[in-house]
């Protein structure tokens, strides 16, 4: 099904999003504890230091984002392997509130932000014909990371201090992260393409937009809301999940026990949205995106026993699934790929905000006295409105010719 050239931009595409993962909520959540007990701060304010880093790191994420467009893949590629590494390598260092915002600022910005946007712009813009079953492949790295970290990190944790475990990521990092960018794509350039004979005269009529035309297009406002519905409730359950353990009374080990059932439909889902999208398209998929994470605030607002945690996160992972893929793929389908490096820099900032507005939103809530109920109830208003605007645009998704 794929070439040689296809399978080391897929292979990339997996290893990038895996080291993503060390930038991620889920993997920072892991640490919350043992920085709070260093550094004798509260939930509330490590999750007002996380939201305003996280928020930076998006605004910064735009500009430096697009430069993919401009800069050789390999290079480009080093440039962000060498940033993760010096990032992971300051977050063992953590010594007051101050290196803590600049330690979660560098590992949203290299890991979350810039090692995702590598993998994924590089995977979609090689790739036309199977584009979505080799996003979906390249997101299984992210997947696996979630399936197999928190375990790890939750051992490693009971044996050694947190700061050693840092500076082992930031070493592997170094050692095996420019070594497998040369292998995989160092003779990658901007025209290398995946060959679909078939399509070369459609492909050659779909208008290419810019960044400062897409800002001007509706639609794109209306796929953001959608696009951004699970990133910002995902961080919000992750970061708070001892608040919602507490309040539903579920037992500590209960969400981490969940994440398995994440993680599995998380993949399941992965693997069949690719096909899926290859062959239906991104753009008739989107409106699916997230309805089991509408179910999920359902779930969430009305029941309380120890078996709605799994099906709870089974539901976030269903659409997380979908998410991975329809990030990169619809905007891929609807824009062109001649700027997809500028356009995702964009839509990932603002899911980088999106995860800090979450992080925000729940605090602030939380601290007003709401319920986890009533939270779940205003995640479901937003995404039932996000979802009704676009089912009234579903048929003016397709791209513009030339």
């Amino acid at each position: 099904m794929f070439n040689s050239l296809s399978l080391k931009v897929i292979v990339f595409g997996f290893i990038f999003t895996f080291f993503s993962s060390f930038g991620q909520s889920f993997f920072l959540g892991l640490f919350n504890s043992s920085i709070r007990e260093t550094l004798f701060i509260t939930h509330g304010q490590f999750g007002s230091i996380y939201a305003s880093a996280t928020l930076l790191s998006s605004f910064l994420l735009i500009w430096v984002g697009k430069k993919i467009d401009d800069i050789n893949i390999f290079r480009f590629a080093f440039y962000v392997t060498l940033l993760l590494s010096f990032s992971c390598f300051f977050f063992s260092k953590i010594s007051s509130v101050l290196y803590l915002f600049i330690a979660i600022f560098l590992m949203r910005f290299s890991g979350q932000g810039l090692m995702s946007h590598t993998a994924t712009t590089t995977i979609t813009r090689y790739f036309t014909k199977s584009r979505g079953k080799a996003l979906s492949a390249g997101w299984f790295g992210l997947s696996t990371a979630e399936f197999i970290l928190p375990v790890l990190i939750v051992y490693l944790l009971t044996i050694t201090a947190w700061q050693n475990i840092w500076i082992s990521i930031s070493i592997l990092i170094l050692i095996f992260l420019p070594l497998s960018s040369l292998f995989l794509i160092k003779n990658l350039d901007f025209d290398t393409r995946e060959k679909d004979d078939t399509n070369d005269l459609e492909k050659k009529k779909i208008k290419q937009w810019k960044r400062i035309e897409v800002i001007k297009d509706y639609r794109f406002y209306v796929i953001c809301l959608n696009m951004l519905a699970m990133p910002w409730i995902a961080t919000g359950v992750f970061v708070y999940q001892s608040f919602i353990v507490e309040s539903k009374g579920w037992g500590s080990f209960v969400i981490a026990q969940s994440f398995m059932v994440y993680s599995i439909l998380s993949v399941l889902t992965l693997l069949g949205s690719g096909f899926l999208i290859d062959k239906f398209t991104s753009r008739k998929l989107l409106i699916f995106m997230n309805i089991p994470l509408l179910l999920a605030t359902i779930v969430l607002f009305y029941f309380d026993s120890l078996i709605i945690s799994f099906i709870f996160l089974g539901l976030i992972g269903i659409s997380n699934g979908l998410a991975n893929v329809l990030g990169s793929s619809t905007w891929a389908e609807i824009y062109g790929v001649k700027y997809i490096g500028s356009i995702k820099a964009l839509t990932t900032a603002l899911m980088v905000f999106s995860t800090a507005f979450g992080t925000a939103l729940f605090g602030l809530l939380i601290d007003r006295g709401f319920s986890i109920e009533q939270i779940a109830f205003i995640s479901f208003i937003y995404i039932l409105v996000s979802l009704s605007l676009l089912f009234l645009l579903r048929n003016k998704l397709n791209p513009q010719y030339i």
